[in-house]
């Protein structure tokens, strides 16, 4: 009964809905020879073919091209349905145009693919980046570099950005060609999309850095003093200036410890900041963001007082230290956490007070409370509490603070409500991973678990030595490989100039003491290290 059910709606169903329904079994199927019978019987039957039926046949054609046996035929239909759209005036969509594109390159007609891309803005489609990917890799393929530099510029005009595949295809074609400048270019691009990169793409690295090019670009004539402060005003981890130096190129594989050194040539790693202008146009998001939504005149006020005490090393988001692990029938505010968490930042930052952020409507609860005032006024005079306006959101006042003074920031909070969504920042966690100092108690002790010591991204040091992570199977920092990629020559000329830099510093003795950081150093006053601080 069930099979006479089935047969009777096939029977009432619409040629076109019942080519429909085979064409999804042959591409679940991967049955391109299929699809194609029922692509020339629908033909030959002059069945209605509409636009998601064509390009359901054309993704089968361009995945079907890598196979070998399969790949003459996935061209020659390929084409020709393709030219069927043409002819009956169907508009190519973004779909469409990826596909055909995908067969141009695999015909080796780079030119043609990117010419479907550059012509979709006619037919009202948009780009995605798989649709840039064929005519991309086909020029690097075909080690047409300056084609697949231009398919990179178009791509960026439209909005988007290549990730580590397309990335590591423009480094490959630029170490091929022996083009410096641009592999220098994406090594740094790399650096800032990626925290690791994959195993493919640390072979393309090494291969350049042990070929005879590597050995023989590089500035001769640097200035120590100019590269340092442009890894100052970067955030730490990189200068962006250039090859340094001359000579050949020393490439290791091997482990970082858990201070941040390099277990190979003894570099010791930064834990990456965002650079100097991002930090201002983070600061003036906040700002922004924050007057739309808070009294304006209170929040100006903020800013002005922040521009006038801007010596704080760590702000403190009070609400939440004070609230930490109180959902229980006694808790409340505990006011000891919070003079805890102030004691040790103290402490820890050179007997210099942190900066705690609270709520009017809190503090007003505390002072009114005879066990509490005294060490609430005690920390009005010490100038370590800022009460924010009645009615107005805390968070706004202590991230701006953050921000703006380039501090640690002391909270549990993760920052993923609409407030921090509204900033729709690409550095937004780079900034956190550096600056956010979480904390626990542990049997009433405060533990906090400061910012890393260094950061897993692609790091260039003033010297110009390299360092690469690379992904691997473990999850464990301590096990990661990292490429150290060194000049010999240039570090030991580098490391002669720092040392009579400090011997004529000391009056020519040679001989310097090293200065204790603060924990909660601001960055430009850090070393490579939070663990020196």
């Amino acid at each position: 009964m069930g099979t006479a059910k089935t047969t009777k709606k096939k029977k009432n169903q619409s040629p076109e809905t019942q080519f429909y329904l085979e064409l999804n079994l042959c591409s679940k199927n991967k049955d391109l020879r299929g699809a194609i019978s029922l692509y020339e019987a629908a033909v030959s039957h002059k069945t209605r073919l509409n636009h998601q039926h064509f390009n359901s046949l054309l993704y089968l054609c361009s995945n079907s091209v890598t196979d070998p046996s399969l790949k003459d035929l996935a061209l020659e239909y390929g084409f020709r349905i393709f030219d069927q759209i043409s002819s009956m005036g169907i508009s190519p969509n973004e779909a469409t145009i990826t596909a055909v594109a995908r067969l141009a390159a695999a015909k080796g007609d780079g030119d043609f693919a990117f010419g479907l891309v550059k012509e979709m803005g006619k037919n009202n489609a948009l780009p995605r980046l798989r649709t840039y990917d064929p005519a991309l890799y086909c020029f690097c393929e075909k080690l047409e570099a300056e084609k697949a530099y231009e398919v990179e510029l178009h791509m960026r005009s439209a909005g988007m950005s290549p990730e580590e595949p397309e990335l590591a295809a423009l480094l490959k074609v630029s170490v091929e060609m022996g083009r410096e400048e641009r592999v220098y270019e994406y090594l740094h691009k790399l650096r800032s999309t990626v925290r690791c990169v994959s195993e493919s793409t640390a072979k393309i690295i090494e291969d350049w850095f042990c070929g005879k090019k590597a050995s023989e670009v590089g500035e001769l004539n640097w200035e120590v003093g100019q590269i340092e402060e442009a890894v100052s005003r970067n955030g730490g981890g990189w200068h962006g200036k250039g090859w340094i130096g001359r000579g050949d190129w020393v490439v290791r594989r091997g482990r970082v410890d858990s201070s941040g050194q390099c277990c190979s040539c003894g570099d010791k790693l930064f834990c990456v900041d965002i650079d100097d202008e991002e930090t201002e146009r983070f600061a003036q998001s906040v700002a922004s963001l924050a007057m739309e939504r808070e009294v304006k005149s209170n929040f100006s006020e903020f800013q002005n007082w922040v521009d006038e005490h801007a010596d704080y090393e760590a702000i403190v988001d009070g609400a939440n230290v004070g609230l930490y692990q109180q959902n229980f029938a006694d808790g409340g505010f505990s006011v000891s956490q919070l003079d805890a968490v102030v004691k040790e930042l103290y402490s820890r930052n050179g007997d210099r007070w942190p900066l705690v952020v609270l709520h009017n409507k809190r503090f007003r609860a505390l002072v009114e409370n005879p066990s509490h005032r005294n060490l609430v006024e005690e920390w009005m005079d010490k100038g370590i509490l800022y009460t924010t306006p009645s009615g107005s959101n805390d968070d706004w006042y202590w991230l701006y603070a953050t921000v703006k003074l380039k501090c640690l920031l002391v909270t549990n909070d993760e920052m993923r409500d609409h407030i921090f969504e509204l900033l729709g920042s690409s550095f937004f966690l780079k900034w956190k991973e550096r600056h956010q100092v979480k904390y626990t108690f542990v049997k009433g002790s405060l533990v906090l678990q400061m910012p890393p010591v260094y950061s897993s991204v692609i790091q260039e040091s003033e010297k110009g030595t390299w360092h690469v992570p690379v992904a691997g199977d473990s999850s464990e920092e301590s096990e990661r490989t990292w490429l150290c990629i060194t000049r010999p020559r240039v570090g030991k000329t580098f490391d002669e100039i720092l040392q009579n830099g400090k011997a004529s510093q000391n009056g020519g003795d040679g001989n310097t003491q090293e200065t204790c950081k603060s924990v909660a150093g601001k960055r430009k006053e850090r070393s490579s290290s939070t663990s020196e601080l």
